[in-house]
């Protein structure tokens, strides 16, 4: 059997970011069903600077394949001018347990993790948002322009980041690659004011103050993944109705979440639930417009598998990537 390898830019090709969230549709509804496997994300230190190894394993019934993906963190990269995530996606066949795929792992994520968040708002930001804040300004800031243009109508986005210049930059950039109207903030309350924020830095401590927020806002907490590290305060975890991609990885990653419950402020039953049971009808969504809603995004490897498998057979019928005897 041949092993097909899949690079960053063919997926970018199959998988455009429309596609890649209705994938997630079946993805996150199995999840929280239980008619997948997906093991708590295995992560090991790698360096004194924050470097990780981390493999991510799923299984999931009616699909031909299972996979793995193991990629690398190392976050002073970018700095370098590297990328922060690196890896590997493998798929294997159900029946045989043959490699069929090696597929672009940074690529798979980039993608997959900005398409949850657009879920997440698709079932959660009301009909009317048309502003987005993003706060980062690296690769899943990007993407995340990709996801929130996928589900909703955005007049503009607004980005804040660290280094001035370089949000200057990348605003610069994202409004000649998207054609949408993006500017940087002069101070991160204006990014934090809009309908839809998005977070997708690494920063440790809080960057969204509960105190710019507007009623009715959507937030998409994607950057920290880490029980000690958390992207916004207590106070806004205490404002907004809640929804997490896997409790499981919430329990054992979410700082976000678990150090307002060390501290006292909310239980765990703050939590209203998974996107999954969302969407299976399990618990419910946003009840009115001034609703205060917030998805904590920690990735899980069933939403790779789905993306990784819908890619790998687009390819197969289409003829295309590197086929290697194996």
């Amino acid at each position: 059997m041949g092993l097909t390898i899949i690079d960053a830019q063919l997926i970018r090709e199959l998988l455009p970011m429309g596609e890649c969230i209705e994938r997630l549709i079946p993805a996150m509804s199995a999840l929280s069903n239980g008619k997948v496997v997906n093991p708590t994300r295995m992560k090991m230190p790698a360096g004194g600077g924050g470097e990780h190894l981390l493999l991510m394993p799923s299984r999931a019934e009616n699909l031909s394949c299972y996979g793995a993906k193991l990629v690398t963190l190392h976050p002073n990269n970018p700095a370098q001018e590297l990328p922060a995530v690196q890896g590997l996606m493998t798929l294997f066949d159900t029946d045989s347990g043959a490699a069929v795929a090696i597929l672009d792992a940074a690529e798979i994520t980039a993608i997959r993790t900005a398409a949850a968040s657009g879920l997440a708002t698709k079932l959660l930001a009301r009909e009317d948002a048309t502003t987005v804040g993003i706060f980062g300004t690296g690769v899943q800031a990007q993407s995340h322009i990709d996801a929130m243009s996928a589900v909703r109508s955005i007049e503009e986005y607004v980005v804040w980041g660290r280094d001035p210049a370089k949000a200057q930059l990348f605003a610069a950039a994202q409004t000649a690659r998207t054609g949408c109207h993006v500017r940087c903030a002069g101070e991160p309350a204006e990014a934090g004011a809009c309908d839809i924020v998005c977070t997708v830095t690494g920063s440790d401590k809080p960057i969204l103050e509960a105190s710019w927020l507007r009623p009715g806002v959507h937030l998409n907490l994607v950057g920290s993944h880490d029980l000690a590290c958390r992207e916004v305060d207590t106070a806004t975890v205490l404002a907004c109705s809640v929804y997490v991609d896997s409790m499981a990885s919430c329990r054992s990653e979410a700082g976000d979440l678990m150090i307002p419950i060390a501290e006292g402020a909310i239980a765990e039953s703050h939590i209203k639930g998974e996107i999954g049971q969302l969407l299976n009808g399990v618990i419910g969504g946003r009840t009115s417009s001034d609703e205060m809603t917030l998805y904590k995004s920690l990735g899980v490897a069933t939403q790779d598998l789905f993306a990784a498998q819908w890619v790998y057979e687009k390819a197969v019928a289409q003829g295309i990537g590197i086929v290697v005897d194996f």
